[in-house]
């Protein structure tokens, strides 16, 4: 019997309604009066600072209900349920035409982004391969070509309903092509384990 196995594969979770509906219109509440950062590649992007947990109260509680997801995605990515903390959260605000270039996240482990808003099919995240690597130096690709894990170059995300978060490996690039719909409201985080050990050598990690 055939078998296909899976090797090395990239972990990604999605988590549906993490957030209610109180705290989803409390947190769009407050970003639409406090994101003031414009994109430097997208006039129609903005941001918000970025603040630690304990620095704003809905960052702290909604922090709490993270947590334990980092906990368990962390377990796949380390083979060790490690402890976890936020280092830094942030809003988006993404106005129509707006869009996101390609980027990671530098200085974290796990990121992630909780949607408050729907999200038009054209800005659903796209997250893809990073350049060089060891792949074959060609390439095949023609209007006969069937993508799959294994050959694709991108992968778009499955659509979202507000309070819905992802997490992934901070490596991985990602983008968001120009919003053909209406306004897109994300909360995004970057989180760090206390610390790694590889057989005794140790590094911590803090805030």
């Amino acid at each position: 019997m055939d078998q296909i196995i899976e090797l090395f594969p990239i972990p990604f979770m999605r988590v549906e309604k993490l957030l209610d509906t109180e705290s989803i219109e409390a947190i769009k509440h407050q970003f639409l009066k406090s994101v003031k950062n414009t994109n430097a590649k997208s006039l129609q992007l903005s941001h918000s600072e970025m603040l630690s947990p304990e620095e704003n109260p809905l960052f702290k509680d909604i922090s709490e209900l993270i947590i334990p997801k980092l906990c368990e995605f962390g377990l796949l990515m380390f083979g060790e349920r490690l402890s976890w903390s936020i280092k830094e959260m942030w809003g988006n605000v993404l106005q129509t035409n707006g869009y996101q270039a390609m980027h990671n996240h530098a200085n974290c482990f796990i990121s992630g982004v909780i949607y408050l808003t729907p999200s038009h099919p054209s800005a659903n995240t796209i997250f893809m391969k990073g350049p060089g690597g060891r792949d074959f130096a060609f390439s095949h690709a023609s209007s006969q070509t069937e993508l799959g894990p294994f050959n694709a170059d991108k992968w778009v995300s499955p659509d979202v309903t507000p309070g819905d978060m992802v997490l992934f490996p901070s490596y991985l690039l990602h983008e968001v092509r120009p919003n053909l719909g209406p306004l897109r409201i994300s909360l995004a985080f970057n989180a760090i384990p206390t610390r790694l050990d590889s057989w005794g050598y140790a590094i911590g990690f803090s805030r």
